[in-house]
């Protein structure tokens, strides 16, 4: 069965960290395109961070300096490493691995940032 699991969602601080994980079974993610997005109370979905099969990463203007993302192939995930978040970081943050014309999502890991 194709699935793709997010975790490491959770309750911080703001100014705190935390690290989400995408994890997929059924196809191996360090073939994937993964991307990284987050949908806020009322917003819509937008793009946080990519991570290519070969390596390179691109970050949107929002989290550059605060944010990485990165692949353990050897656990074959992505993760996105998250810094100094803010309140306005509050949003599900979903997975998406991507190959030719195959899509997947997850279903989403909830992070909320309140003091």
């Amino acid at each position: 069965q194709v699935q793709l699991v997010e975790s490491g969602g959770g309750l911080v601080q703001p100014g705190g960290s935390l690290r989400l994980s995408c994890a997929a079974s059924g196809f191996a993610l360090s073939r994937y395109f993964v991307s990284w997005y987050r949908q806020g109370p009322g917003k819509e979905r937008e793009l946080v961070a990519s991570a290519d099969s070969d390596g390179s990463t691109n970050y949107s203007e929002f989290v550059k300096g605060r944010v990485t993302i990165s692949r353990d192939n050897a656990k074959d995930t992505v993760d996105l490493q998250m810094n100094s978040l803010k309140p306005e970081d509050t949003a599900v943050y979903y997975c998406k691995a991507s190959f030719l014309w195959r899509h997947y999502w997850g279903q989403g890991t909830q992070v909320i940032v309140s003091a």
